[in-house]
């Protein structure tokens, strides 16, 4: 066979075959790419209480009031390994500061970079100290600079929290008077009481006397401020009132 015709088959099966053009080169096919879930698979979905839905769910809320502009997630698959989606985790609260808020089904570290802070609320699955040290590995390979965890079974020491220090995660001791200071937000962590238990929340003071608002606490303050205003400027009113009848009454 002449090279003239080997020449025109490879000419033909080339644009058949529909190449895939590249930083210029051509090839055979287009990569087949990974898939990274936002989603578990239904028969592997871990079962989430009531109480845990709310404490989680107020936390973020809380956040998103707080950090209205800034990358905010809550129970979104976090990924830092672009070749193996097995490596995530699931954060029930994570925040991203040099990050505009944007919708993301999931969260890419090499894509947005890692959160700064990350919180995880034990639940029965993952308790047990095995667990968690496999958990502060994954978290310390992500990227993540500040780990909280939240036990609210936990009576003796409820918050617990790791620092990046070096290339890893470091817990801080439980005698340090800093203990629940958050660094990335410069507030402190606090335990507040509710209908479902306990929560995590996010205070300006040490001791948890200032603590910031769900967007619905805010505007139920707001809202109570309003009634009192309107409430003194009616006695006010009225004592004003009263008082130009008295002076009627003098002057008669």
């Amino acid at each position: 066979m002449s090279s003239i015709v080997l020449l025109a088959m490879a000419t033909l099966d080339l644009s058949t075959s529909a190449p895939f053009a590249h930083n210029g080169h051509l090839y055979v096919e287009k990569p087949t790419p990974i898939d990274f879930p936002s989603e578990e698979p239904w028969e592997e979905k871990v079962p989430e209480t009531k109480r845990h839905l709310e404490a989680r769910t107020c936390l973020y809320l809380v956040l998103k009031h707080l950090l209205s502009d800034k990358g905010v997630g809550c129970d979104q698959f976090l990924y830092w390994d672009p070749q193996d989606p097995r490596k995530c985790l699931s954060p029930d609260a994570f925040v991203k500061l040099g990050s505009l808020e944007f919708n993301f089904a999931s969260w890419k570290v090499w894509e947005k970079g890692a959160p700064e802070l990350a919180v995880e609320m034990v639940s029965s699955s993952d308790r047990a100290p095995t667990d968690w040290k496999d958990k502060v590995a994954r978290y310390a390979a992500s990227g993540v600079a500040e780990l909280v965890r939240f036990d609210t079974d936990d009576e003796v020491q409820p918050i617990r929290v790791w620092d990046r220090i070096g290339g890893g995660l470091v817990e801080r001791d439980k005698r340090d008077p800093n203990l629940r200071r958050c660094k990335t937000l410069e507030l402190w962590w606090v335990v507040k009481s509710s209908q479902y238990g306990t929560e995590l929340r996010l205070a300006n003071d040490r001791d948890g006397v200032d603590v910031l608002p769900t967007p619905f606490e805010a505007a139920a303050s707001r809202a109570e401020a309003a009634d009192i205003r309107a409430e003194s400027a009616d006695r006010r009113l009225q004592e004003a009132l009263a008082e130009i009848e008295r002076l009627r009454a003098e002057r008669t």
